[in-house]
């Protein structure tokens, strides 16, 4: 059987992995069907809306299915009798009685160089610790969470002062070409794997609510990482005047601290603002219940604010 004939089972949810499930498709390979979250109510008014994995599904007559929980609902994965399934951010945890059903097994990309940042939010991860590289990891999915060995891994420079959204493009061009060197090989066979070393293991967690606030006591590396790694959803926010001033983009300004923790100063660039050992440049917020704009615009409609603080 060559590979274009093995029965694939493609597991994801959000547009990213429908980027890479396209990819595959057009490449040839053969899915039998596709796992992803429920439709979800969307938008004020609430329109139930299925996932852009499914919706690539659907578009290729492919059959999908949307457990609500997985681990009381597979039994549909042997009555499909997969070869092998290819899991690129699910947002479930595949129970192990799944894991055993594939013969050949189930490959998962996930969005780090392990052992770093096992977990929910590798992407935030390196962005929260002003990480130079990231990249991607093909792994044999276990019990245990990102802690399965490794087929191979390929890393790519982070570009400076990018934000999360516009690091995911990247993250998907590095899935698409490990896959196109690996896959074929990890159907036949023909891939050998490493174990994790452990003790070099670090992890990641999803992102919690209480840390969309922006902590202005926190070293001014640490505001940079936070505001690209939240950037562009939920987006962090400190507060002005007791409204939520979201920033989503900012870059270094000065090591030099001269002002109070927290004031604002405008320039030609954008918002300045005091952090504990140095200074940043907002340039591009949003106040709550208005646009988003570039921070130059919204000195324009608030000339008076020179002075005001951050908090």
């Amino acid at each position: 059987m060559s590979t274009s004939n093995k029965r694939l089972l493609y597991f994801g949810t959000p547009s990213y992995s429908a980027s890479l499930l396209s990819f595959l498709i057009k490449k040839g390979y053969n899915f039998v069907g596709v796992v992803t979250q429920p439709d979800k109510e969307v938008g004020r008014k609430k329109v139930l809306t299925p996932s852009p994995v499914k919706e690539v599904a659907l578009e290729h007559s492919i059959p999908v299915f949307t457990p609500l929980r997985l681990r009381k609902e597979y039994d549909f994965i042997n009555e499909l009798n997969p070869d092998a399934i290819i899991c690129f951010s699910y947002g479930q945890i595949i129970p192990q009685e799944v894991l055993d059903i594939p013969a050949i097994g189930c490959l998962n990309v996930h969005g780090s160089i392990l052992p770093k940042y096992r977990g929910a939010s590798p992407l935030q991860a390196v962005l929260i610790h002003r990480e130079k590289e990231t990249g991607v990891t093909l792994m044999e999915m276990t019990r245990g969470m990102d802690e399965g060995p490794i087929y191979d891994s390929l890393s790519f420079p982070i570009p400076e002062d990018i934000n999360y959204t516009d690091l995911i493009p990247l993250l998907v061009e590095a899935a698409k070409s490990i896959l196109d060197k690996d896959l074929d090989d990890y159907l036949d066979g023909k891939l050998v794997s490493t174990e994790q070393d452990p003790l070099e293991a670090t992890y990641c967690y999803p992102i919690k609510k209480e840390e969309e606030k922006l902590d202005l006591s926190k070293p001014s590396e640490e505001l940079l990482g936070y505001i690209h790694g939240l950037s562009e959803e939920p987006g962090g926010y400190f507060l002005l005047s007791d409204e939520k001033l979201k920033a989503y983009n900012a870059r270094r300004y000065s090591y030099d601290k001269k002002g109070e923790v927290g004031a604002l100063t405008p320039s030609k660039d954008g918002l300045i603002l005091e952090c504990t050992d140095g200074e940043i440049l907002l340039t591009d917020i949003q106040l709550e219940g208005k646009k988003r704009m570039k921070a130059t615009d919204f000195i324009n409609g608030h000339p008076h604010i020179k002075g005001e603080k951050l908090s």
